[in-house]
């Protein structure tokens, strides 16, 4: 009778959990039976594991002697190691590697306390394809190549990007994807600031990596912060997440700095905060300048292209160094749309309008993401873009920049060629627009 009992109870309790789940699913499922699909949050996408994951390639000392490379990890690892040897057409470079100590540090974003590693390895071979891969002797990454440049001066490809900010994983990972399609031997690829739109978002900067992907830890990264990655201070995220040059003043680490590659000199600026202290250090920087190129990199336009926006401050301070060592070509963001000058100096008035068409620097506004404004058309633009998201390809060879700006799709949209000239005269600028017109919303 028991036993009975006992087989009756157990059969009513599965009854009653065989329809507590049903209950449960049902919960889940529409009218007609049918699952409806649930959200996969930021924090489930992005939370830190054992794995190492957001890893970033990138300079702190000489392009063609050393590189670094960041990642993070969550609070379970203790050790970072890099291990690194020559890359041969097989499988045996194991046997050579050597491996390097990381440095940590530890934060915590939203998503919980993480522990973030450096990696730096240096005395590197000129011109050498290298593998590397970063982990804690258990968990590693794949292995990765990466050449190290030229010590002297010659051609080379880079990418330049505006703001990514908004959108990132959905919209502007095709922008970036396509210009690795372009640009597949590219030296680096430079951001102009606003790469995520929320400072400490660790979800939007989570976005930001998968975009990417395998670009960000085979391509190295030079970035100049935004008015985005401020609030109030710098985003937490900035100096874990990038290993830049500390050559820069004392209180802007990492958001001021510049490389020397191959026969260029890339001046990376923080339009941010302490225009005045960094036009010191501007000055002294161009001063002692060796290369035959000059490029500086900033988040705010010393010509804005949107609509009733302005810079004076910015100009008045930077735009006269820029002139005193004639700088070639100043990369931007912010706008949100595209322009392009032709050579302008400080003669230039607020809106643009010049007295020498013939000496001076080429100024870009860009934008790569999604969010778009309403291009203020000035004189200096001698192209301009609304609604186009787009990337820029700039090749230095020689006495030459070749400049393309090229749509989201891969189209070309914009090109010039700068060649230097005799010793004291300005660069020749030659036009080299494509016969298709501005994509305007007026004209649309």
């Amino acid at each position: 009778m028991k036993s009975k009992l006992s087989i009756t109870m157990c059969c009513l309790s599965l009854i009653g959990l065989c329809g507590f789940v049903a209950l449960t699913t049902v919960a889940h499922e529409d009218e007609d039976g049918v699952k409806k699909p649930v959200a996969v949050t930021h924090q489930q996408r992005y939370t830190a594991t054992a794995m190492p994951d957001r890893i970033l390639l990138s300079w702190q000392q000489d392009p063609a002697t050393s590189f670094s490379v960041t990642w993070r990890t969550d609070m379970t690892v203790d050790v970072g190691l890099g291990e690194i040897a020559v890359a041969t057409d097989g499988p045996k470079f194991t046997s050579k590697k050597t491996a390097v100590e990381a440095t940590r540090v530890t934060y915590k974003p939203e998503f919980g306390e993480v522990h973030h590693y450096t990696a730096a390895f240096d005395g590197l071979k000129p011109e050498t394809q290298y593998v590397y891969r970063v982990g804690d002797g258990v968990n590693w990454s794949e292995w990765i190549q990466v050449t190290t440049a030229a010590d002297q001066a010659k051609p080379f490809r880079f990418v330049y990007f505006g703001d990514s900010q908004n959108s990132v994983w959905s919209m502007w990972s095709r922008v970036v994807r396509q210009s690795y399609k372009n640009a597949p031997k590219s030296a680096f690829f430079l951001h102009a600031g606003d790469l995520v739109n929320k400072t400490n978002s660790d979800g939007e900067w989570g976005e930001w990596f998968q975009a990417g992907g395998f670009i960000h830890r085979s391509t190295p990264v030079v970035a100049s912060p935004g008015n985005h990655e401020y609030s109030s201070k710098l985003s937490t995220h900035w100096r874990p997440t990038f290993a830049f040059p500390e050559n820069g003043p004392e209180d802007l680490l990492e958001t001021v700095y510049y490389i020397d590659y191959q026969g260029m000199r890339l001046v990376v600026l923080n339009s941010n905060v302490h225009m005045g202290e960094q036009a010191e250090w501007l000055d002294s920087v161009l001063k002692d300048n060796p290369q035959k190129w000059t490029v500086v990199c900033h988040h705010h336009p010393i010509y804005s292209s949107k609509e009733g926006r302005d810079n004076p401050l910015l100009r008045n301070t930077w735009q006269p160094i820029y002139d005193k060592y004639k700088v070639d070509l100043v990369l931007q963001g912010h706008d949100h749309t595209y322009a392009r000058s032709g050579l302008m100096t400080w003669q230039n008035v607020p809106k643009g309008v010049t007295t020498r068409t013939d000496i001076g620097t080429v100024y870009v506004v860009s934008v790569s993401g999604p969010k778009m404004y309403d291009l203020g058309k000035r004189p200096f633009m001698k192209r301009g873009a609304e609604d186009t998201q787009l990337f820029q390809v700039i090749d230095v060879d020689g006495n030459e920049i070749r400049y393309e700006a090229r749509t989201a799709r891969g189209v070309l949209y914009d090109a010039f060629t700068l060649k230097k000239q005799a010793a004291g005269k300005a660069n020749l600028l030659i036009e080299q627009i494509p016969d298709t017109p501005e994509r305007l919303r007026a004209s649309k």
